[in-house]
């Protein structure tokens, strides 16, 4: 039974920087690609980063090229998605999921099987 757990959430003003965290427990078989997700209200989830757990290739969407990274730290099955230089426009929940065994699809919410409860980004 695999869970993720997101933390880090929270309330900055424009220019500002967060880190969200996501925990993953449980047992995965082989290689993945874990991504960020962002949903806005009465919207449907987008990608927004994305990395294949071997190899450590990563992928981005262009609205956050050059201003989020995505990392991971493998001995405390983590996740972590550093944003810098917010803007409103990144004010979403965000959630972080367990996908395909490759960045082929890395955007697509249906390649991804497991999904976190979500933690809320509020840029003003």
């Amino acid at each position: 039974h695999v869970q993720l757990v997101e933390s880090g959430g929270g309330s900055v003003q424009a220019g500002g920087s967060l880190r969200l965290s996501c925990e993953v427990s449980g047992s995965i078989d082989g290689t993945n690609c874990i991504g960020w997700f962002r949903q806005y209200p009465g919207k449907e989830r987008e990608g927004v980063a994305a990395i294949v757990t071997l190899g450590g290739t990563t992928y981005y969407d262009d609205s956050v090229t050059g201003r989020f990274t995505i990392s991971q730290d493998n001995a405390k099955n983590t996740l972590y998605l550093q944003m810098s230089n917010l803007k409103p426009v990144d004010t979403a929940m965000y959630y972080c999921a367990v996908g395909p065994p490759d960045g082929s699809s890395w955007s697509s919410v249906f390649s991804y099987v497991y999904w976190g409860q979500g933690t809320q980004v509020t840029v003003s």
